[in-house]
Protein backbone atom coordinates (compact mmCIF):
# COMPACT_ATOMS: atom_id res chain seq x y z
CA UNK A 1 0.00 0.00 0.00
CA UNK A 2 1.19 3.42 -0.23
CA UNK A 3 3.49 4.48 2.12
CA UNK A 4 3.78 8.35 1.92
CA UNK A 5 1.14 11.01 2.40
CA UNK A 6 1.49 12.01 -1.49
CA UNK A 7 1.08 8.70 -2.29
CA UNK A 8 -1.79 8.41 -0.39
CA UNK A 9 -3.63 11.36 -1.38
CA UNK A 10 -3.03 10.15 -5.33
CA UNK A 11 -5.76 9.15 -7.06
CA UNK A 12 -5.57 6.23 -9.42
CA UNK A 13 -8.39 5.71 -12.63
CA UNK A 14 -9.76 1.84 -12.39
CA UNK A 15 -7.68 0.28 -14.95
CA UNK A 16 -7.71 -2.61 -17.64
CA UNK A 17 -8.29 -5.22 -14.93
CA UNK A 18 -10.85 -3.58 -13.06
CA UNK A 19 -13.01 -2.69 -16.04
CA UNK A 20 -12.72 -6.39 -17.12
CA UNK A 21 -13.68 -7.27 -13.82
CA UNK A 22 -16.87 -5.35 -13.44
CA UNK A 23 -17.46 -6.53 -17.02
CA UNK A 24 -17.44 -10.42 -16.65
CA UNK A 25 -19.16 -9.93 -13.49
CA UNK A 26 -21.63 -7.49 -14.59
CA UNK A 27 -22.42 -9.79 -17.57
CA UNK A 28 -24.61 -12.59 -16.46
CA UNK A 29 -26.48 -10.35 -14.20
CA UNK A 30 -27.02 -8.05 -16.82
CA UNK A 31 -27.11 -10.00 -20.30
CA UNK A 32 -31.34 -10.50 -20.40
CA UNK A 33 -32.71 -8.02 -18.68
CA UNK A 34 -34.57 -5.27 -19.57
CA UNK A 35 -34.53 -1.74 -18.27
CA UNK A 36 -37.69 -0.66 -17.02
CA UNK A 37 -36.75 2.78 -15.51
CA UNK A 38 -34.04 5.42 -14.91
CA UNK A 39 -33.30 7.52 -11.76
CA UNK A 40 -30.86 10.36 -11.99
CA UNK A 41 -29.52 12.51 -8.83
CA UNK A 42 -29.50 15.89 -9.36
CA UNK A 43 -25.59 16.16 -9.07
CA UNK A 44 -23.99 15.51 -12.97
CA UNK A 45 -21.43 13.30 -13.95
CA UNK A 46 -18.57 14.12 -15.66
CA UNK A 47 -20.94 13.50 -18.67
CA UNK A 48 -24.50 15.60 -17.78
CA UNK A 49 -26.82 12.36 -17.79
CA UNK A 50 -29.77 13.70 -20.36
CA UNK A 51 -33.62 13.00 -19.43
CA UNK A 52 -33.59 12.05 -22.85
CA UNK A 53 -31.95 8.70 -22.60
CA UNK A 54 -34.01 8.06 -19.81
CA UNK A 55 -36.56 7.32 -22.55
CA UNK A 56 -34.54 5.96 -24.78
CA UNK A 57 -33.27 3.30 -22.71
CA UNK A 58 -36.40 2.62 -21.01
CA UNK A 59 -37.70 -0.85 -22.08
CA UNK A 60 -34.54 -1.41 -24.25
CA UNK A 61 -33.00 -5.16 -23.20
CA UNK A 62 -29.53 -5.75 -22.30
CA UNK A 63 -28.01 -7.68 -25.32
CA UNK A 64 -24.20 -7.81 -24.30
CA UNK A 65 -21.32 -6.40 -22.15
CA UNK A 66 -18.05 -5.67 -23.46
CA UNK A 67 -15.05 -3.65 -22.47
CA UNK A 68 -12.46 -0.53 -25.02
CA UNK A 69 -9.91 0.07 -22.84
CA UNK A 70 -11.20 1.76 -19.64
CA UNK A 71 -14.36 2.41 -20.59
CA UNK A 72 -17.30 -0.56 -20.14
CA UNK A 73 -19.97 -0.39 -22.95
CA UNK A 74 -23.39 -2.07 -22.61
CA UNK A 75 -25.03 -2.66 -25.99
CA UNK A 76 -28.69 -2.44 -26.06
CA UNK A 77 -31.73 -3.39 -28.14
CA UNK A 78 -31.77 -1.55 -31.66
CA UNK A 79 -27.92 -1.05 -31.67
CA UNK A 80 -27.91 1.66 -28.83
CA UNK A 81 -24.93 1.58 -26.82
CA UNK A 82 -24.55 2.88 -22.78
CA UNK A 83 -20.88 3.74 -22.31
CA UNK A 84 -19.71 4.19 -18.67
CA UNK A 85 -15.95 5.27 -17.73
CA UNK A 86 -16.05 4.47 -13.70
CA UNK A 87 -13.46 7.63 -13.26
CA UNK A 88 -11.51 8.09 -10.09
CA UNK A 89 -14.13 6.37 -7.73
CA UNK A 90 -17.12 4.77 -9.81
CA UNK A 91 -18.53 1.77 -8.64
CA UNK A 92 -21.40 0.01 -11.14
CA UNK A 93 -22.93 -2.78 -9.63
CA UNK A 94 -25.96 -4.82 -9.64
CA UNK A 95 -27.98 -4.98 -6.56
CA UNK A 96 -31.27 -6.03 -5.01
CA UNK A 97 -33.79 -3.09 -5.29
CA UNK A 98 -34.40 -3.46 -1.51
CA UNK A 99 -30.70 -2.91 -0.63
CA UNK A 100 -30.10 -0.33 1.02
CA UNK A 101 -28.88 2.61 -1.51
CA UNK A 102 -25.47 4.23 -0.79
CA UNK A 103 -24.65 8.13 -0.62
CA UNK A 104 -22.99 9.15 -4.04
CA UNK A 105 -25.33 6.50 -6.07
CA UNK A 106 -26.25 9.01 -8.88
CA UNK A 107 -27.83 6.35 -11.50
CA UNK A 108 -30.15 3.76 -10.62
CA UNK A 109 -31.37 1.47 -13.54
CA UNK A 110 -34.23 -0.82 -12.65
CA UNK A 111 -34.59 -4.29 -14.05
CA UNK A 112 -37.21 -6.27 -15.17
CA UNK A 113 -39.90 -5.78 -12.87
CA UNK A 114 -38.02 -3.49 -10.22
CA UNK A 115 -36.48 -6.41 -7.75
CA UNK A 116 -33.12 -5.56 -9.06
CA UNK A 117 -31.17 -2.91 -10.01
CA UNK A 118 -28.14 -1.56 -11.68
CA UNK A 119 -26.65 1.14 -9.25
CA UNK A 120 -23.73 3.65 -10.32
CA UNK A 121 -22.01 5.08 -7.81
CA UNK A 122 -19.31 7.59 -7.76
CA UNK A 123 -17.94 9.92 -5.09
CA UNK A 124 -16.36 12.47 -6.74
CA UNK A 125 -18.22 12.30 -9.74
CA UNK A 126 -15.41 12.13 -12.58
CA UNK A 127 -17.34 9.33 -14.10
CA UNK A 128 -19.66 9.46 -16.82
CA UNK A 129 -22.35 7.59 -18.58
CA UNK A 130 -23.23 8.42 -21.93
CA UNK A 131 -26.08 6.90 -24.58
CA UNK A 132 -24.97 6.27 -28.50
CA UNK A 133 -27.41 5.73 -30.53
CA UNK A 134 -25.30 3.28 -32.65
CA UNK A 135 -22.32 1.40 -33.21
CA UNK A 136 -20.90 4.02 -35.72
CA UNK A 137 -20.83 6.91 -33.43
CA UNK A 138 -19.87 4.73 -30.96
CA UNK A 139 -16.82 3.85 -32.64
CA UNK A 140 -16.42 7.83 -34.77
CA UNK A 141 -16.16 8.45 -30.47
CA UNK A 142 -13.40 6.26 -29.78
CA UNK A 143 -11.51 7.21 -33.37
CA UNK A 144 -11.62 10.76 -32.58
CA UNK A 145 -10.26 10.19 -28.90
CA UNK A 146 -7.21 8.15 -30.73
CA UNK A 147 -7.82 5.11 -28.53
CA UNK A 148 -4.97 3.03 -29.30
CA UNK A 149 -5.12 -0.79 -29.54
CA UNK A 150 -5.46 -3.22 -26.92
CA UNK A 151 -2.47 -4.58 -25.38
CA UNK A 152 -3.40 -8.38 -25.80
CA UNK A 153 -3.73 -7.30 -29.39
CA UNK A 154 -0.66 -5.30 -29.79
CA UNK A 155 1.98 -6.66 -31.94
CA UNK A 156 5.63 -6.78 -31.67
CA UNK A 157 6.40 -4.57 -35.01
CA UNK A 158 3.42 -2.04 -33.93
CA UNK A 159 5.13 -2.19 -30.44
CA UNK A 160 8.68 -1.70 -31.56
CA UNK A 161 7.86 1.12 -34.25
CA UNK A 162 6.12 2.96 -31.74
CA UNK A 163 8.47 3.11 -29.24
CA UNK A 164 11.37 3.07 -31.37
CA UNK A 165 10.14 6.84 -32.95
CA UNK A 166 9.73 8.83 -29.37
CA UNK A 167 11.94 10.52 -27.06
CA UNK A 168 9.57 10.07 -24.45
CA UNK A 169 9.92 8.15 -21.21
CA UNK A 170 8.68 4.57 -20.96
CA UNK A 171 6.62 5.36 -18.30
CA UNK A 172 4.81 8.36 -20.16
CA UNK A 173 4.58 5.66 -23.17
CA UNK A 174 2.31 3.35 -20.68
CA UNK A 175 0.70 5.74 -19.93
CA UNK A 176 -0.35 6.89 -23.29
CA UNK A 177 -3.81 5.98 -23.95
CA UNK A 178 -3.22 6.52 -27.99
CA UNK A 179 -0.23 3.99 -27.86
CA UNK A 180 -1.61 1.42 -26.02
CA UNK A 181 -5.32 1.06 -24.17
CA UNK A 182 -6.17 0.56 -20.58
CA UNK A 183 -2.74 0.72 -19.02
CA UNK A 184 -2.53 3.36 -16.31
CA UNK A 185 -0.18 4.11 -12.80
CA UNK A 186 -0.56 0.67 -11.04
CA UNK A 187 0.24 -1.79 -14.14
CA UNK A 188 2.99 0.48 -15.48
CA UNK A 189 4.57 0.69 -12.81
CA UNK A 190 4.25 -3.17 -12.37
CA UNK A 191 5.03 -3.98 -15.62
CA UNK A 192 8.26 -1.94 -16.01
CA UNK A 193 9.31 -4.26 -13.11
CA UNK A 194 8.49 -7.38 -14.83
CA UNK A 195 10.43 -6.19 -18.29
CA UNK A 196 13.45 -4.94 -15.34
CA UNK A 197 13.81 -1.77 -17.36
CA UNK A 198 14.14 1.31 -15.93
CA UNK A 199 10.79 3.82 -16.03
CA UNK A 200 12.73 6.98 -17.25
CA UNK A 201 14.36 5.44 -19.42
CA UNK A 202 13.90 6.60 -23.50
CA UNK A 203 11.72 4.47 -25.17
CA UNK A 204 13.79 5.60 -28.90
CA UNK A 205 16.92 3.76 -26.47
CA UNK A 206 15.43 0.30 -26.47
CA UNK A 207 16.47 -2.59 -28.73
CA UNK A 208 14.15 -4.50 -29.69
CA UNK A 209 14.20 -7.31 -27.48
CA UNK A 210 13.79 -5.25 -24.43
CA UNK A 211 10.70 -3.48 -26.60
CA UNK A 212 9.65 -6.60 -26.67
CA UNK A 213 10.45 -7.81 -23.64
CA UNK A 214 8.22 -5.34 -22.05
CA UNK A 215 5.44 -5.37 -24.75
CA UNK A 216 5.00 -9.10 -23.41
CA UNK A 217 5.48 -7.85 -19.30
CA UNK A 218 2.46 -5.89 -19.66
CA UNK A 219 0.24 -8.34 -20.99
CA UNK A 220 1.15 -10.86 -18.70
CA UNK A 221 1.14 -8.53 -15.56
CA UNK A 222 -2.38 -7.38 -16.82
CA UNK A 223 -3.47 -11.30 -17.38
CA UNK A 224 -2.32 -11.82 -13.69
CA UNK A 225 -4.54 -8.44 -12.03
CA UNK A 226 -7.66 -9.87 -14.03
CA UNK A 227 -7.11 -13.74 -12.53
CA UNK A 228 -7.04 -11.62 -8.77
CA UNK A 229 -10.00 -9.48 -10.03
CA UNK A 230 -8.19 -6.29 -10.12
CA UNK A 231 -6.28 -3.90 -7.28
CA UNK A 232 -8.93 -2.68 -4.44
CA UNK A 233 -6.78 0.06 -3.04
CA UNK A 234 -9.38 2.78 -2.24
CA UNK A 235 -12.83 2.58 -3.72
CA UNK A 236 -12.87 -0.01 -6.61
CA UNK A 237 -15.25 -2.73 -6.32
CA UNK A 238 -16.10 -5.63 -8.89
CA UNK A 239 -19.54 -5.41 -10.51
CA UNK A 240 -20.35 -8.28 -7.29
CA UNK A 241 -19.31 -5.85 -5.00
CA UNK A 242 -16.70 -7.65 -4.01
CA UNK A 243 -12.96 -6.13 -3.71
CA UNK A 244 -9.84 -7.25 -6.00
CA UNK A 245 -7.02 -8.91 -4.54
CA UNK A 246 -3.95 -8.45 -6.98
CA UNK A 247 -2.97 -5.42 -4.23
CA UNK A 248 -1.60 -7.87 -2.44
CA UNK A 249 0.56 -9.00 -5.24
CA UNK A 250 2.37 -5.28 -6.17
CA UNK A 251 6.07 -5.54 -6.10
CA UNK A 252 6.94 -2.17 -6.65
CA UNK A 253 3.79 -0.07 -6.78
CA UNK A 254 3.13 1.64 -3.62
CA UNK A 255 6.31 -0.02 -1.68
CA UNK A 256 8.57 2.94 -1.54
CA UNK A 257 11.67 2.01 1.01
CA UNK A 258 9.97 -1.88 1.15
CA UNK A 259 12.68 -4.37 0.23
CA UNK A 260 12.47 -5.38 -3.33
CA UNK A 261 10.88 -9.03 -3.55
CA UNK A 262 13.74 -9.94 -5.73
CA UNK A 263 17.43 -8.48 -4.69
CA UNK A 264 16.20 -6.52 -1.37
CA UNK A 265 17.09 -2.92 -2.51
CA UNK A 266 14.56 -0.38 -0.95
CA UNK A 267 12.11 0.32 -3.93
CA UNK A 268 12.78 3.86 -4.76
CA UNK A 269 9.96 6.67 -5.78
CA UNK A 270 9.96 9.13 -8.42
CA UNK A 271 7.64 11.28 -10.47
CA UNK A 272 7.58 10.61 -13.70
CA UNK A 273 4.90 11.70 -16.37
CA UNK A 274 2.95 13.91 -13.34
CA UNK A 275 2.24 10.54 -11.71
CA UNK A 276 4.63 8.71 -8.85
CA UNK A 277 6.84 6.03 -9.85
CA UNK A 278 7.88 3.20 -8.25
CA UNK A 279 11.06 1.15 -9.40
CA UNK A 280 14.10 -1.22 -8.24
CA UNK A 281 17.09 0.76 -8.45
CA UNK A 282 19.19 -2.45 -8.84
CA UNK A 283 17.01 -4.52 -11.19
CA UNK A 284 15.47 -1.67 -13.11
CA UNK A 285 19.14 -0.21 -14.11
CA UNK A 286 18.93 3.22 -16.17
CA UNK A 287 20.65 1.87 -18.78
CA UNK A 288 20.57 -1.56 -20.53
CA UNK A 289 22.35 -4.56 -19.35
Amino acid sequence: MPSTSEEKTEENVPELPEVETVVRELRPRLVGRRITRVEASALPLRQPWSSAWNRAVTGRRVRELSRRGKWIIIQLDRAMHLVIHLGMTGQLTVVAARTPRLPHTHLVFDLDRGTRQLRFRDVRRFGSATLYPNAAELAHSFDESGLGPEPFAVSSKYWCDRLGTTKRCLKAILLDQRVVAGVGNIYADESLFEAELHPARLASDLADLEADRLRVAVKSVLRQAIEQRGSSIRNYVGGSGLKGRYQDEFRVYGRAGDPCPCCRTPIARIRLAGRSTHYCPKCQRSSSK
